[in-house]
């Protein structure tokens, strides 16, 4: 396991040493962020400069090759200006899922209104319906389904937001909160643990799932 903590420290003082004063936010997603991480965990770091250019996007990279765990970095990087002008359906589960490090994201708030939440469900499960059926029938890939019950985390997250009006960042906690316990949720977190596919029984489970939101969302 990374020591986040201490990775997160390094990490800051490389970006501020390296863009200075044009550092507007920082933060944290994913399992890091939400304090579920296990040993294969990506470090998923969010960046936003005052604005960037190419030459920004090679500084952040070469920046990047010199830290611990290289491997495992991923995330975001754009300008203030890109992300206040982005489309607010992509907006909801970047604002809820970012943990702040330095600087805050609260201007994104007025832009995630309930249509952009309901957009954003819709948009995710017609991708996840697509790429579903795309696999089961050309790739047959136990990789790609898995990706896509992790994807099922982020929609069933949206929503419950949608018709409570609460997010709930930890996996866990939304286990306890959907009543009744979704089947979908149980093996995306069984998966996550490292559970094996069982393509065919899962993928079923999932076309059916995804099916009836995108008719009823």
């Amino acid at each position: 396991m990374v020591d986040i903590k201490n990775w997160i420290v390094e990490f800051v003082n490389k970006v501020e040493y390296t863009f200075d004063k044009r550092v507007w936010f920082i933060g944290l997603q994913g399992s890091y962020g939400r304090g579920e991480a296990t040993d294969i965990s990506d470090i998923d770091v969010v960046v936003i400069l005052d604005e960037v250019c190419i030459n920004d996007l090679k500084m952040y990279r070469d920046m990047l090759d010199i830290l611990p765990y290289r491997e495992l970095v991923c995330g975001f990087i754009s300008g203030k200006n890109e992300l206040l002008n982005w489309e607010p359906s992509d907006l909801f589960q970047f604002y809820y899922d970012t943990t702040p490090i330095k600087g805050t994201l609260d201007c994104l708030i007025n832009k995630i209104d309930r249509q952009a939440v309901k957009d954003a469900i819709h948009i995710d499960a017609c991708n996840i319906y697509h790429t579903c059926v795309h696999n089961f029938i050309h790739e047959k890939s136990d990789d790609i389904l898995r990706s896509l019950y992790k994807s099922t985390v982020f929609v069933l997250q949206a929503l419950y937001f949608y018709e409570k009006g609460k997010y709930i960042k930890s996996i866990k906690e939304l286990q306890k909160s959907i009543n009744p316990q979704s089947e979908i949720l149980n093996i995306a977190i069984a998966l996550k643990n490292g559970s094996s596919v069982q393509f065919e029984e899962m993928s079923t489970l999932l076309f059916n799932w995804v099916v009836n939101l995108i008719n009823k969302i």
